[in-house]
């Protein structure tokens, strides 16, 4: 996994509550089984008409080339219905390194950190005011800090994440490179326990 620890960028607003993990890659996409791939169906049928690449919905946000960035901002809620990976997969690969909503469905939350999307959870408020910023705004995210700063006004909210999940975060490691990390001491352990 890619390390994360700062992330300055612009944002694509997308103000919907209760956006589905259905809604984010619809369940006929998920017959692969590596990661790759899923990007180019995130929000598939909000994105396309009538699911034709050649028609986009032009008032999509993914679809207006304003709205750019390595962050997605959306409503309360995000990541709601079945538990797939593949939620997490399609945003990574879609370029999105993170997503800030006001509440995430707990499933969703540790897919993505599983697969090295940060979601921040901010208060109600402070996500209508990132929605209030124009398009040419960007937003900090300092994982080490667990801060989120609107540039442009200089608005910041602390965000929590697990301590684990933060390290692996920090660091570029899924669950065995973080065991790998460890083991000179997991090494020093199985000797002291023989002596």
């Amino acid at each position: 996994m890619k390390a994360l620890q700062k992330i300055h960028s612009r944002f694509v607003p997308l103000p919907m509550e209760n956006i589905d993990t259905d809604q984010i890659i619809p369940a006929r996409f998920l017959k692969a089984t590596t990661r790759e791939g899923f990007g180019k169906n995130l929000f598939r049928d909000w994105r396309y008409i009538n699911n034709d690449e050649s028609m986009p919905k032009k008032d999509f946000a993914l679809n207006q080339p304003q709205y750019t960035g390595e962050i997605l901002v959306a409503g309360k809620n995000f990541g709601c219905g079945s538990s797939r990976e593949h939620a997490a997969w399609s945003l990574l690969d879609y370029g999105f390194n993170a997503v800030v909503s006001s509440f995430f469905a707990d499933i969703f939350k540790n897919n993505a950190l599983n697969n090295g999307v940060l979601p921040v959870t901010v208060s109600d408020n402070f996500l209508q005011e990132i929605f209030q910023q124009g398009n040419e705004s960007t937003l900090t995210i300092n994982v080490e800090a667990q801060t989120i700063t609107i540039d442009t006004t200089g608005a910041s909210s602390h965000f929590e994440i697990n301590p684990y999940k933060k390290t692996c975060l920090l660091n570029g490691y899924d669950d065995i490179d973080f065991l790998l990390s460890k083991k000179e001491l997991i090494s020093e352990f199985e000797k002291s326990t023989k002596e």
